[in-house]
């Protein structure tokens, strides 16, 4: 990426790792990742809630329902443990010849009477298995007359359309009727057609679910009836599921109302949802997309970073996207106008020597213009060359990845270097550590790209180098702070420029000193230096060195430091 003008961090920004600084100022800086996601909570609510209610009454459904039938069926023994005993006792035959047996129309008449005590169809079978009395068949003169009970007077089509189809949709639904022996009654009757009576004329008690026609549910007891121990018959109670589907269709109604309070409570947040991350990313991508093909100079991210969640994150991380998108363009712009405007200068001096030269007949002229040309397509090759490095730099820092780096060491190296090739000025480079003496190994240590760090500090001390004077000392001290690594580069030059201090990192300026052949330098080394070294999480500023005697004060050089993250 082609590099921009940066602005100076804050001494507080340059110790706050969280900030992200771009031209346009620093942000504030957004939370890390959170332990449990807003949003995850928000959708394991919508989904688990809802469930939770409707098995939470599924479960008491079923277990309320085994115990209503459990109840039926014991309130049901107990009544018909009742009914046999009674028939034991008063319409049994004792002293009979052969064996005691029940009298059969004492005994109609007291089934007759006792299955009203009961509430529910009474039956008598003899030992041989006939049917001796049904609680439904009322003898008369003209007959035997079949009872049935009869629902209560009302409208026809409320009782029977409406609430009795809702009843009975409801019931096929729920009820158990599916896994029960269908109920019948063959004519004419006999015991063989119930295995809880076969059983009771065995002389034990037993019970049965039946499901009916229509769906319903049959509960029959059957008990043996007794006269001292011996068997004389079985009594079978059978009553229908209507007071007990009664009991479970209410239950299943608040079921039903229970449902539709989850549907609701299901929707509503659905439409919170629907609130609070569909719309919000729908606006964040219309955003977007007006980003994209909009000609405006820019177009509005909506800020979302107040909801604490991902998706204001992503609306902090769009808005500061767009924000760096727009400074790179502007950025983009400025260096091609910059780079136009340094590489028209040379390009106007070749073509004027190119035109004079054509029209010069004097040797000495000639050569005179060919150094010209000389000297401007060397302009030309180190301008280009400066561009390229600079504009490769974001691109290079992007893909290299960062290590530690013994600062201390590698200035050392540059120190070393220098003194071995010699420097025709008599130049020193002196490398301090916080001590005064040489820096010792692993003492200093950055997290860096070496090879990027070392361009850095050669740039300085190539800086340093052009406004030095004669056999003067570069000098460079080290120190450590708080999670940060500083370099001081000093030199006994001149002094920088009052009010250009930060005017020097920008891209083709050039304060060079007096003497200096023009065009020597692309004025892009400060600038490529700040780059690199704000690329790297740090920060290069430059001050003049202030010597104050009380009655003077004079500059003594200038000092560019560096601050660069520790290891």
């Amino acid at each position: 990426m082609l590099p921009r003008p940066r602005q100076q961090k804050a001494p507080s920004q340059a110790d706050d790792p969280a900030a992200v600084s771009t031209g346009a100022g620093t942000l504030t800086p957004r939370p890390g990742p959170r332990p449990i996601s807003p949003l995850l909570r928000r959708i394991l609510l919508v989904n688990v809630l809802p469930l939770a209610v409707l098995v939470g009454g599924l479960l008491y459904v079923d277990q309320y329902r085994r115990g209503l039938i459990q109840s039926e069926i014991e309130a049901l023994r107990s009544q018909a443990e009742l009914v046999a005993a009674a028939l034991g006792e008063g319409a049994a035959v004792a002293n009979d010849p052969v064996a005691d047996r029940l009298v059969a129309n004492v005994a109609r008449q007291m089934v007759r009477r006792l299955s009203t005590i009961a509430s529910a169809r009474t039956r008598l079978y003899a030992i041989d298995g006939d049917l001796v009395a049904d609680s439904l068949d009322l003898a008369r003169p003209g007959g035997v007359v079949e009872m049935e009970e009869l629902p209560p007077p009302g409208d026809p089509w409320l009782t029977e359309r409406l609430y009795g189809g809702v009843r009975s949709y409801v019931r096929e639904w729920f009820t158990l009727g599916g896994e029960l022996p269908r109920y019948h009654e063959s004519q004419p009757p006999s015991a063989d057609d119930y295995e809880e009576v076969i059983r009771a004329l065995d002389g034990e008690a037993a019970s049965n679910l039946w499901r009916t026609r229509d769906g319903g549910i049959v509960i029959s007891v059957a008990v043996p009836v007794q006269r001292f121990k011996q068997v004389l018959g079985a009594v079978m109670l059978t009553r229908g599921s209507a007071a007990l589907e009664d009991a479970l269709l209410a239950v299943r109604l608040n079921i039903l109302s229970f449902f539709a309070a989850a549907l609701a409570l299901t929707v509503l947040l659905s439409i919170y949802l629907t609130g609070t991350i569909a719309r919000p990313l729908r606006r964040l991508a219309l955003a977007a997309e007006r980003v994209r093909r909009s000609r405006k100079r820019q177009e509005p991210i909506p800020d979302l970073s107040g909801r604490n969640d991902e998706i204001g994150d992503l609306s902090a991380a769009l808005r500061d996207m767009t924000a760096a998108l727009y400074e790179r363009m502007d950025a983009i712009e400025g260096f091609a106008a910059d780079v136009a405007h340094e590489i028209k200068n040379p390009l106007t001096s070749l073509r004027s020597a190119v035109e004079t030269v054509a029209r010069v007949s004097d040797p000495e002229q000639q050569r005179n213009l060919m150094a010209i040309l000389l000297e401007d397509v060397q302009r030309l090759d180190r301008l280009i060359t400066d561009i390229s490095d600079a504009s490769r730099i974001d691109a290079d820092m992007s893909r290299a990845l960062s290590e530690p780096v013994d600062v201390g060491r590698m200035l050392s190296a540059l120190a070393e270097v220098h003194g071995v090739s010699g420097d025709r000025r008599g130049l020193v480079i002196v490398v301090e550590g916080e001590d005064g003496s040489e820096p010792k190994e692993g003492a200093y240590v950055a997290q860096a790209i070496e090879d990027r760090l070392v361009q850095v500090f050669r740039n300085l001390i190539a800086n340093a180098e052009s406004f030095s004077p004669e056999r003067g000392t570069i000098s460079i001290r080290l120190a450590r702070g708080s999670g940060a690594i500083e370099v001081r580069v000093e030199d006994e030059g001149p002094g920088l420029p009052e009010g250009k201090l930060d005017a020097i990192f920008e891209r083709f300026y050039s304060e060079r000193p007096a003497g200096e052949k023009f065009g020597t330098h692309s004025g892009l080394g400060l600038s490529i230096s700040r780059q690199i070294v704000e690329a790297l999480g740090g920060t290069i500023t430059a001050e003049n060195r202030i010597a104050d005697d009380g009655a003077d004060r004079r500059v003594q050089g200038a000092r560019f430091v560096v601050r660069l993250p520790a290891a």
